[in-house]
């Protein structure tokens, strides 16, 4: 077992006792099979599929020319006591929603942070968010909880407690040296991903988000095996309107489909670039405009800074002038661009042709860069303008209660 760091987290959870385990969507132990498993059959299995947990699972006759048949031999199976533990543990979460990605670097440890900070965001709603990319956890980080220890107790670890109603638990509080290198094969891995589940002592929650690593692979397995049988409630995706990112973010749907995950809804993240043209952006910027080339000598330029600072007057001056004979506020122009080109249809025809909800587009933009860099959240009164990145996110953190029974 990890053992965590000795020391207290600075913040205490608030007594919860409005929820009863009846109310959560844990099945009952006792409906699970008797290896601490739910029966678990695919939609495209074969008719006599003996279920992905049964030992025979990819290797019986009934399983030939299944598409499933290998990752069923693969996935881990047999007796595991620790499963029932699992679900124990979780009964008063009411909801357990999966952040995936078949793609890194399209944003979902971001976005898995302001949705939590989003649901937290309502005094009455708990909400605890569980890192399980163990080899690079961004929540310390994304929740400026760097440095914050993990007490274990005699009913298990306590998570680091942002606020009041907001809990998170990650591999990054566990590490003497938050520059070290985990250098885990699968099963140490998987190992940890369910002490995490098991000994996590989370309490009534109404939200447990997951923030998984991108791609499908032995966590991604782990945590539906442990977690499905606790009740998961869905899986939101996150991708970027480009090809190279889709056709990733495909096969994590694919994966949703096979192992029975319900999709919540797909978020097409940095779709299009926004940055106010006139006031300065969150990360304390005025944006300029030049021409010219950036290789340029020296020499070319501090003439092209010379230049640029005078183009971007003038189209500054231009702004305002409109501004002023519209009657509009020139700290609410920004600049629009596509970076990454939806030239496949982008997220919303994805979504089409897999009968999946669609749940909006956020623009790239640098209010949200600088809330992941200073562990802040968007929906701080003070922290940020709410420009259109912030309308953006808090329109999925609604569609996602609401898809949830939870508007």
């Amino acid at each position: 077992d990890v053992v965590p760091r000795s020391g207290l987290h600075c913040l205490t959870p608030r007594a919860r006792c409005r929820r009863t385990a009846s109310t959560a969507s844990t099945p009952p132990v006792g409906a699970m099979t008797t290896n601490g498993t739910a029966p678990d059959v695919p939609a495209d299995a074969n008719e006599s599929c003996p279920g992905t947990n049964a030992e025979a699972a990819g290797r019986a006759a009934a399983c030939a020319g299944c598409p499933n048949q290998q990752a069923c031999a693969t996935a881990p199976k047999g007796v595991d006591p620790d499963v029932v533990a699992v679900a124990e543990r979780l009964r008063d979460v009411k909801h357990k929603i999966l952040v995936l990605s078949g793609k890194g670097g399209v944003g979902k440890s971001t976005f898995a942070s302001q949705l939590a900070y989003g649901l937290a965001a309502h005094s009455e709603t708990d909400v605890g968010l569980l890192d399980i990319d163990i080899c690079g956890p961004s929540a310390p980080i994304m929740f400026h909880q760097q440095g914050a220890d993990v007490h274990k107790s005699n009913s298990g670890w306590q998570p680091v407690y942002v606020t009041e109603n907001l809990a998170v638990m990650s591999i990054g509080f566990l590490l003497p040296n938050p520059d070290d290198a985990v250098v885990w094969r699968g099963p140490r891995k998987n190992g940890l991903i369910k002490q995490f589940l098991k000994d996590t002592e989370w309490g009534a929650l109404d939200f447990l988000v997951v923030d998984a690593p991108p791609g499908t692979s032995d966590e991604h397995l782990s945590i539906v095996q442990y977690l499905k049988h606790a009740g998961i409630t869905g899986a939101l995706i996150i991708t970027t309107p480009q090809e190279v990112a889709m056709a990733d973010v495909r096969k994590e749907l694919s994966f949703c489909k096979k192992v029975n995950v319900p999709v919540i809804g797909v978020v097409e993240n940095m779709a299009g670039f926004a940055a106010p043209v006139y006031r300065a952006s969150a990360g304390g910027s005025k944006p300029r405009f030049a021409t010219g080339s950036t290789t340029d000598t020296s020499k070319e330029n501090d003439e092209r800074a010379d230049s640029s600072e005078s183009l971007t007057q003038k189209i500054r001056a231009v702004i305002e002038a409109h501004c002023f004979e519209t009657g509009a506020d020139p700290n609410t122009a920004f600049l629009e661009s596509d970076v990454f080109a939806p030239t496949t249809g982008g997220a919303e025809k994805m979504c089409a042709d897999f009968a999946v909800p669609f749940l909006g587009r956020v623009p790239l933009d640098p209010a949200i860069a600088a809330a992941a860099e200073r562990g802040a959240s968007l929906f701080d009164e003070d922290s940020f303008e709410k420009g259109a990145a912030f309308a953006a996110v808090r329109a999925v953190v609604n569609r996602v209660r609401a898809a949830v029974g939870e508007a």
